[in-house]
């Protein structure tokens, strides 16, 4: 066979197979060079998912007649001055995205300088292009792309529905939106406004934050801890959800490097191990990290898409990743997500209906869920006055904290002080402004898994002997798991040797957890080191295993306190970081406001 030179047209079609997957990839790289030409505000309007139709409007500082033939040529470009790539400082560099967009569409450029008497515009249609002509446009420039794909059949087929095309179109908007709050975007399709963000006139990281929420949601900002560090020559700065506020994937997890929206793996991989004490591995949290690092300490010419990048000193930048987060976590204190509150408040409205009063049948004015009010007999059974009931009733699911075991509320404390037990299981407290319901095991736990890491940290947790060994029976690879670990479990305050084909015998047992269902302990031990991961750190390998002593060693749901206990528990919640959730990222209370529950009651 004789070797020869691809025609450029086709080079372009294998190119834009690179660059353009899909219409979001040319989405992305057109908003790209919008951003690069300095605009403050663009438009993107999208047709059938960006199939047949897709423009992109800035007002930025335009190109020349000459620049417009250039730009669609192959590997030209104005943002390489000195042909440098360790030195990239624009989102776009390669020169590839418009010939690339070109060859499998009709694409046409009209764009005009700021000081220019008139616009100009250009036309290229699979691959082939027209000379500028003079066009008629206010500023900036105006890309139009139609039939994309039209020239490469196959890959048409690989296009989902428009749907779903809009919603990656939009993804890939939204992250180049947070990186740049100082410019409006708008997306539109042929029916509706997808999207529309407002150009901030806030200082960098309160306009930040406002586009985070405006896209995140609007409980993002009032759960978030801000980030801000330092090491060496590397900056992190961005904002965190609370361990409370969090999903069962990571589509709302951020990461930005110089700007640019990356996805990679080293990252995400710190945001986990950050979080690891406060989320169980199945649920994420909500974030943006944007980190600066200068040119030469980073590799971003990896992957024509550019979402990949390297980093010459990777574990430097984990390490300032997962410090910042945990600092920031630690600064938190005993906060939950405010989301817990409006869901409590939320699951407490009842719906639209009827309700029964004094044997009459009356439409409500208000939401009333109808399956508790079709009886007049369940109506007489809610009227029945409260001093009808017996002790005994009363009793059965409150335990009332007693005169003498009452405490002042005091603005110093904002868990309040302790009220009732329900159900053995929930302690209701007074604040000055409202109610605070907490789950003792939950916050029990949290509490007992940060003294173990204070005990580790401090040398060494306390052990006591039992006075009758206790011998526990497994299966031998459940065996050999714990005995492989016998070091670690040491430093932990369990003791355990091998004793027999698949039995261990627990000789000491950490003082702190006091009296331990040991079975139970070890055979969950046991399942926690098979799923866990066998390449962690033992630092983090202890944090589980601490994490599953600690559940054990904690006050069980079921168990009644006294009014001292109850405020106990709340004052060692007020003073232990972390407190505000278990660890498994489950909120340890929920606390409603006096003017919510008004409003629930019709006062307000």
């Amino acid at each position: 066979m004789t070797i020869r030179l691809l025609h450029t047209t086709t080079i372009n079609q294998i190119a834009a197979g690179e660059v353009v997957e899909r219409p979001a990839s040319a989405i992305k790289e057109l908003v790209e060079n919008s951003i690069d030409a300095n605009a403050k505000r663009i438009d993107v309007k999208i047709r059938d998912g960006g199939r047949t139709f897709i423009s992109v409007s800035d007002d930025g500082q335009g190109m020349s007649p000459d620049d417009l033939s250039l730009a669609i040529e192959r590997h030209a470009t104005s943002k390489l001055p000195n042909d440098n790539l360790e030195n990239i400082k624009t989102l776009g560099f390669r020169g590839e995205a418009l010939p690339s967009i070109g060859s499998v569409s009709r694409m046409t450029i009209t764009s005009r300088l700021q000081d220019a008497h008139t616009a100009w515009m250009i036309s290229i249609e699979g691959g082939k292009k027209v000379a500028p002509a003079p066009a008629a446009l206010t500023k900036g420039t105006t890309i139009e792309v139609r039939d994309l794909f039209y020239a490469t059949p196959a890959r048409l087929k690989f296009l989902k529905t428009p749907k779903t095309e809009n919603s990656h179109a939009l993804d890939a908007i939204k992250r180049l939106a947070m990186a740049h709050p100082e410019i409006a975007f708008t997306v539109t399709d042929d029916k509706r406004t997808m999207l529309k963000l407002y150009q901030s006139q806030n200082d960098l990281l309160n306009s930040r934050l406002d586009r985070l929420d405006a896209i995140m949601s609007n409980d993002f900002a009032s759960n978030a801890l801000a980030i801000d560090a330092k090491r060496e020559d590397l900056f992190l700065t961005g904002h965190i959800g609370l361990p409370t506020l969090n999903r069962g994937n990571a589509s709302l997890q951020f990461l930005f490097v110089n700007g640019r929206p990356v996805k990679d793996k080293l990252l995400f991989g710190a945001v986990r191990g950050a979080y690891r004490d406060f989320l169980a591995h199945n649920r994420h949290p909500l974030l943006a990290l944007f980190l600066e690092i200068p040119s030469e300490s980073l590799d971003i010419n990896v992957h024509p898409a550019k979402t990949e990048v390297r980093f010459r000193d990777p574990g430097l930048v984990r390490g300032l990743i997962v410090s910042a987060l945990k600092n920031a976590l630690a600064g938190a204190g005993h906060r939950a997500s405010t989301t817990i509150s409006n869901q409590a408040l939320g699951a407490m409205q009842p719906e639209k209906g009827t309700f029964y009063h004094g044997g009459y049948q009356k439409k409500a004015s208000y939401p009333v869920k109808q399956e508790y009010f079709k009886q007049q007999e369940l109506s007489k059974k809610i009227q029945t006055p409260i001093d009808q009931l017996t002790d005994l009733e009363l009793a059965r699911s409150v335990k009332y904290v007693s005169e003498d075991e009452k405490e002042e509320i005091s603005e110093d404390w904002p868990l309040g002080v302790a009220r009732a037990q329900l159900h053995e299981t929930y302690i209701v407290a007074q604040t000055v402004n409202g109610i605070v319901i907490v789950d003792q095991h939950a916050a029990h736990e949290r509490l007992v898994y940060e003294n173990m890491k204070k005990a580790i940290n401090e040398g060494g947790i306390k052990r006591q002997v039992l006075l009758i060994p206790e011998i526990v029976e497994l299966d031998q690879s459940a065996a050999d798991r714990l005995t492989e670990r016998s070091g670690q479990l040491n430093e932990l305050g369990l003791v355990i040797e091998p004793f027999g084909p698949g039995a261990i015998i627990v000789r000491e047992t950490p003082a702190m957890l006091g009296e331990l269902n040991i079975r139970g302990i070890i055979n969950d031990l046991a399942d926690d080191l098979a799923e866990s991961d066998e390449a962690i750190d033992l630092k983090d390998r202890l944090a589980n295993v601490s994490a599953t002593m600690a559940c054990h060693g904690s006050i069980r749901a079921g168990r009644r306190l006294n009014g001292r206990e109850m405020n106990a528990l709340l004052r060692q919640m007020e003073v232990t970081p972390h407190s505000g959730q278990c660890n498994h990222g489950r909120p340890t209370y929920v606390e409603l406001e006096l003017k919510d529950i008004e409003k629930l009651f019709g006062r307000r």
